[in-house]
């Protein structure tokens, strides 16, 4: 079977995209702060590809007729004779989503979004809840 040029646009557009998107293009390399604090950026890779392309009539006779002409004559002959004109393209976005932070005692994961007060506040409820109650508990010289 004989390629037709818009297989090579295609294969050449994938080809280059597989080189610009891997596991590290989404989870980031990690680094290392100097208290020991291991640090992971995550991204949200989005991409999109087209191609396209069309045959031109030549001297009056249509792609359809060209093609009945093929059959008849032999494809490679005729193929490279037949005028074509194509394109393909691709286009990637990449946006931070959050960090992952990994540190001795805990595991966090920080957003970028605005909302990060909220999960902030509700990450370190049982710590305040903890601080809460051993100001209000009594202490044991008191009881007497």
């Amino acid at each position: 079977m004989i390629n037709h040029p818009i297989e090579g646009l295609m294969k050449t557009a994938m080809e280059n995209i597989k080189e610009m998107v891997d596991v590290n293009t989404i989870l980031g390399d990690p680094v290392e702060t100097p208290d020991g604090t291991v640090i992971v950026p995550i991204s949200r890779v989005s991409f999109g590809f087209a191609a396209g392309g069309s045959e031109f009539e030549t001297n009056g006779i249509t792609p359809k007729e060209k093609e009945k002409d093929r059959t008849q004559q032999g494809a490679a002959a005729e193929l490279n004779n037949l005028p074509f004109g194509g394109g393909s393209g691709a286009g990637i976005t990449i946006n931070p989503v959050a960090f992952l932070v990994v540190g001795k005692e805990q595991i966090k994961l920080l957003p970028v979004e605005s909302n990060v007060l909220v999960d902030r506040i509700l990450d370190s409820a049982p710590q305040l809840l903890d601080k809460i109650q051993t100001i209000v508990r009594p202490k044991p010289q008191e009881m007497h």
